[in-house]
């Protein structure tokens, strides 16, 4: 079955997180892999948030996708965005490139192998949630034991010709500043303002990102060659910033009272993008000696992950996308998060590679080419393909 028509089918199939409820695009998946042979699993958790996971003994290679998307409007969209309309060369809405395409690559990979007689070499993973954390999705399966490591390859988009093998760390604090309520006319002679103390807090987060901190050498090279990809896909000059030093965003900041009260509370929501050598719990420490009338409310740290890049894994990944693309495929890091974090923790080697047109994700007129699609369908049967032959040889 083509991936733009199974793309299509996804996109038309409302799972936007929040709410979460991913029923309608597992229930789709589910039918669609048993209708070939391969036995299915579907775990929900409370309000229709669905994974599906493939049966059978644990495999060597797992392909891995989700199918919650974010939120969108129908204001400037030149086709609704739940449409999953084929035009122009594209599949367009919601979720086309983040990552219903890459799910639809899969099932297409999946497709062609039952139409030849063979069998699956690979576990199958279709998770909710992963737009909000993976509570209930990957950190579920995991938690409860459903997934034993091994290497994934999870149809996340990427640059067509560079498959990302790690990804900054995370930090996010959601902190609650109390300060001593005054007349607003005597501040700042009288009373500590909450807002002022947040506000002080982010001058000093702002010079962090002008630390270097030490790398391995080899790390430094992908670094290198990284940049040069963001530069030609996002027109992004300093993408070694990005990826060697500390990048933050005050996502929330709420307080005060009334304009005539020095502020007694102030909620701030940081969130910070951890660089390779970076100490994230003594930077945190370091933060809040910084803040000292705040504490903290939540706090959520994830270390800068990566799959060590001279591992068999991500030589034969590489040496697919080459063998399909025709041309050199290396591998990259990325800033952003995903479901690979909490995979390489509970120690699966994970790669990332799938189709998407990247400057689209998560705004207006999301679209995947057709062309995309049906490449990564062709690379992921190719390397399901080559851990098939390996298992048959053991």
């Amino acid at each position: 079955m083509e991936p733009k028509k199974i793309c299509s089918d996804l996109v038309a199939l409302r799972s936007e997180n929040p709410l979460g409820d991913t029923s309608g695009p597992i229930e789709y998946i589910r039918d669609f892999l048993e209708a070939r042979g391969i036995g299915v699993q579907v775990i929900c958790t409370p309000g229709g948030r669905c994974n599906l996971v493939t049966t059978g003994k644990p495999q060597p290679l797992m392909l891995c996708g989700h199918v919650d998307v974010v939120p969108a409007l129908d204001e400037g969209w030149i086709h609704p965005p739940f449409s999953g309309t084929i035009e122009g060369g594209y599949v367009w809405g919601r979720g086309s490139s983040d990552m219903k395409g890459g799910c639809a690559a899969i099932l297409s990979a999946c497709d062609e192998l039952a139409e030849a007689g063979e069998a699956l070499p690979a576990t199958l993973v279709f998770v909710c949630d992963e737009e909000t954390g993976g509570e209930y999705g990957i950190r579920y399966l995991l938690e409860k034991n459903m997934l034993s490591p091994c290497d994934c390859l999870i149809a996340e988009p990427s640059p067509a010709l560079h498959p990302c093998i790690g990804q900054k760390g995370l930090c996010r604090l959601e902190l609650r500043f109390t300060g001593t309520p005054g007349h607003g006319s005597l501040y700042p002679l009288v009373g500590i303002s909450a807002v002022m103390e947040a506000t002080k807090l982010l001058d000093y987060v702002q010079s962090l990102h002008k630390r270097e901190f030490p790398m391995d050498e080899n790390l430094l090279e992908i670094i290198r060659t990284s940049s040069q990809v963001f530069a030609g896909e996002f027109m992004m000059d300093k993408g070694s910033e990005i990826l060697e030093r500390v990048t933050f965003n005050p996502g929330v900041i709420a307080g005060g009272e009334k304009v005539n009260i020095v502020a007694q509370h102030c909620d701030l929501d940081l969130e910070m993008r951890i660089p390779w050598g970076c100490d994230i719990r003594d930077l945190t420490r370091e933060i809040m000696v910084h803040a000292p009338y705040a504490s903290i409310v939540k706090e959520t740290l994830h270390e800068p992950s990566l799959t060590d890049p001279s591992c068999d894994f991500v030589s034969i990944v590489c040496r697919e996308i080459e063998a399909v693309q025709g041309r050199p495929a290396s591998p990259i890091l990325q800033w952003a998060a995903s479901d690979a974090r909490h995979l390489r923790s509970a120690g699966f080697r994970v790669i990332e590679y799938g189709p998407g047109e990247l400057t689209t994700l998560h705004g207006t007129n999301e679209r995947v080419t057709v062309a995309a699609l049906e490449k990564s369908a062709e690379i992921y049967l190719r390397i399901m393909r080559v851990y098939g032959s390996r298992s048959q040889a053991v």
